[in-house]
């Protein structure tokens, strides 16, 4: 069903409406819950959450826990995007959570990989004993953070491929948008060739959104001044709209010689250029803030060493040591958000914790 505006408000099916958001974004009151949304949910473990609402950004309250049972539930929404991690309540505790949502199509990769996805927000409760108890829903005009990235980074909508940006949501709290623009296959020529990437991103930034950048793993064949060039392209582009890029080296591989990385593990491509260092330089001439994500994985990779690394991966799963698992992607986007908190660049009041 399509969605009617009048007298400012979102009038959705079973007479349901929520209000428009108002003109000046940033982080407001929470949507207070309304009983009569819970009659979208179905099943039990999970719980699945379907709304018809138009592409957009939701401020989304919810109660989570029983009035009756234990329960241990965790938080998705849309394509396997962690809102809300692990959360225990006991008999008769109910635990409120806030987050905000990108609704948008595709759903999940933006190059289209993973198909169009299902229209509409829909929110999943899982865990080992998942209750929810309540949920509050309103259209929200926010501050967003951007992810631009290829398969490491993005919404994977089939498990256990996991990218750290669909893991990164869990750390804001609603008033913050994350929008994950990557998709698998990605590199910094193609994201600027393919009207879905760079041409579908650039119109969507506005003055207080942030870009987080991260390119290099199918770069394989790009030389070193290409590299460069590509990323001072996006990097001047996202300034001149208002917004701020922040330059983030790829995660590494989980390839070894003996006790450390080697260059493949390292992101050196196949013409010898080291991408990160790259990157980096890039960073430095274009005084843009950087995370540099290569060394943080790098650390913990080498730390845990080839065996123990593994679980990072899907090593195990698909012999597969570039991709990261849900636990992989869990740790990298901690070190992400651990790298945005101490560039300063989102306030205080967004985050969750």
């Amino acid at each position: 069903m399509t969605p009617r505006i009048v007298a400012g408000a979102l009038v959705l099916c079973a007479g349901l409406t929520f209000t428009q958001p108002a003109a000046a974004g940033g982080l407001g009151p929470a949507p207070h819950p309304d009983p009569a949304l819970l009659s979208h949910c179905s099943g039990s473990q999970p719980i699945t959450c379907t709304f018809d609402v138009p592409p957009g950004h939701y401020d989304v309250t919810v109660m989570l826990g029983d009035r009756h049972e234990a329960a241990r539930t965790e938080v998705y929404a849309e394509a396997r995007r962690l809102m809300v991690d692990s959360t225990e309540t006991g008999a008769g505790e109910l635990v409120r959570r806030t987050f905000t949502v990108n609704v948008r199509s595709p759903e999940g990769q933006q190059n289209g990989f993973g198909g169009p996805g299902t229209p509409g927000l829909t929110l999943t409760f899982s865990g080992s004993a998942p209750k929810v108890s309540g949920i509050g829903l309103a259209a929200a005009t926010t501050p967003r953070l951007f992810v631009a990235g290829d398969s490491t980074v993005t919404d994977q909508e089939t498990p256990p491929y996991t990218g750290w940006g669909q893991r990164l949501p869990k750390w804001f709290r609603h008033g913050l948008s994350v929008v994950n623009h990557s998709g698998s296959g990605e590199s910094s020529v193609s994201f600027l060739a393919e009207p879905a990437m760079w041409a579908g991103l650039e119109p969507q930034l506005r003055p207080g959104d942030v870009v987080l950048v991260q390119f290099g793993h199918n770069d394989k064949q790009t030389t070193a001044e290409q590299f460069r060039a590509n990323l001072t392209e996006i990097v001047r582009g996202v300034r001149a709209s208002g917004a701020t890029p922040v330059l983030v080296t790829p995660i590494v591989r989980r390839w070894f010689t003996g006790s450390t990385l080697n260059s493949t593990g390292l992101i050196v491509n196949g013409l010898g250029v080291d991408l990160p260092a790259e990157m980096r330089s890039v960073a430095a001439t274009e005084a843009v803030p950087l995370i540099d994500l290569t060394a943080r994985t790098r650390a913990v990779v080498e730390g845990l060493g080839p065996e123990q690394a593994k679980a990072l991966y899907l090593t195990r799963e698909k012999r597969d040591d570039t991709h990261t698992s849900e636990y992989g992607a869990t740790v990298y986007a901690d070190l992400v958000a651990a790298g945005l908190r101490e560039l300063g660049l989102i306030g205080d009041r967004y985050w969750a914790g």
